[in-house]
This record gives structure tokens, sequence and C-alpha cells, in this order.
């Protein structure tokens, strides 16, 4: 019958499973949906911000997950430490490397301003100006730089000049959006901390039955 520690490494052995399915899941949906053609601006914002998502190495990340995961199993089935040893080690590589996805996605909104411009300004005119409609803008910076889209927000030049450029509030979007996102990475770098500290748990609490089973055995209580 399991007891208190076992069942508390089976939940957080779930927990680091379910950690990897969700950055395999994000992972690939946003690989498929990152070059639609978008139908508003907030899409078209969201997918240019895409574009410098690490969803390779977030799938490559969900792989070493399973593979840890897949160790655990033989773990649990057996009263070996080894395969746990070995889950606890690829844990800790993959709680370094999700915390390295974060940091990476982080580092995007320290310069979020300037480099979305080139990316911006790279745009067809029908994608700018779903852009400029949904933040009410004209231009990136201003009206002029780069040149506004006609459009309903920007009707004329004159009117161009009195409105926002768009890089405040697609910044001002995309930092808490991003925010989101690596909020969440560093969230699943608490999972697999927790997975690492429960599997440390589990490995005590087998070495101390080990020793007491063995001092059972010197006095003949193992024995039949």
């Amino acid at each position: 019958m399991a007891n208190k520690v076992q069942i508390a490494y089976l939940i957080s052995d779930g927990l680091f499973l379910l950690m990897g399915v969700f950055i395999l899941g994000f992972s690939i949906i946003v690989n498929n949906i990152k070059n639609e053609e978008p139908t508003n601006g907030r899409q078209a914002a969201r997918n240019l911000l895409y574009q410098d998502f690490p969803l390779t190495a977030g799938i490559v990340n969900a792989v070493f997950v399973f593979i840890a995961f897949a160790a655990t199993l033989p773990g649990l089935a057996t009263s070996s430490r080894k395969w746990l040893k070995l889950a606890s080690y690829l844990a800790v590589f993959c709680m370094v490397f999700t915390t390295a996805l974060g940091l990476q996605i982080w580092i995007q909104t320290l310069r979020l301003r300037a480099e979305f411009a080139p990316r911006f300004s790279a745009q067809p005119d029908p994608v700018k100006s779903l852009m400029q409609v949904e933040f009410e803008c004209c231009g990136y910076f201003n009206s002029s730089s780069p040149a506004f889209i006609t459009d309903t927000v920007c009707t004329s030049k004159a009117a161009a000049a009195v409105v926002r450029g768009c890089a405040t509030p697609i910044s001002g979007f995309a930092n808490v959006f991003l925010d989101t996102i690596f909020t969440a990475l560093f969230g699943i770098v608490g999972f697999d901390a927790v997975f690492i500290m429960a599997t440390a748990c589990l490995l005590k609490d087998r070495k101390e039955r080990e020793r007491f089973q063995h001092i059972d055995e010197k006095h003949g209580y193992g024995r039949i």
C-alpha cells in the first residue's frame, strides 16, 4: 500500500507530465497558427510576436519531460532507486531548459518597442491597417514613420498627424501578452522544482526503508 510520500510523488509526477503536455501542445498550436492571415489587429500583432518564440526548443523540452516521466515508471514499479535518480537528473535539465525559454521571452519585452518597428514596416498594407484600426493609431512611431495607411482611423494626412503612433499601444499589448507567457513558463519551473523535491523525498524514504529492512534481516526478523 502506498504511503503518503509515494502518494505525494505520484501527484507531482502527474503534474510534471501535465506541464510537458502543456508545453508541447502550446508549441505545436502556435507553430501552426503563427503564419495564418490575420483577421484583426490583435491577431496580427500576436502572429508577429510568435515569430520570435522558441517553439522548436519548446518541443524538444517537452520530449525530455516525457523521457523523464517514462523513467519514473520502472522506478515506481520496482524498489530500485536508479530510475528515480535518472528521472530527477532529467527533471533538473528540463527545469533549466524551461527557465531559459522563459528568460528568452522575457528579454523580448525589454527591446520590444524598437525591434517590432521593422516587422511592422514589412507588413502588407492590409495588415498594417488592421493594427491601426485595432489600436487606434497611425504609422508606428508616428503617422510618417513609417507612413500611415489610409483607413477608418487614419482618414487623411491631417487626421493622422494628430493620432498617436502604434508603437505605444502595440508595445503595451505585447508586454501584457508576453508577461503572461513567461510567467506561465516560470510557473512550470515551479512544478519541476516540486517534482524534484518529491523525488528526493521518495528516494530518502526508500533508503530509510532499505536500512531498516537490513537491520531487521540482521536480527532475524525478516527470515521465515
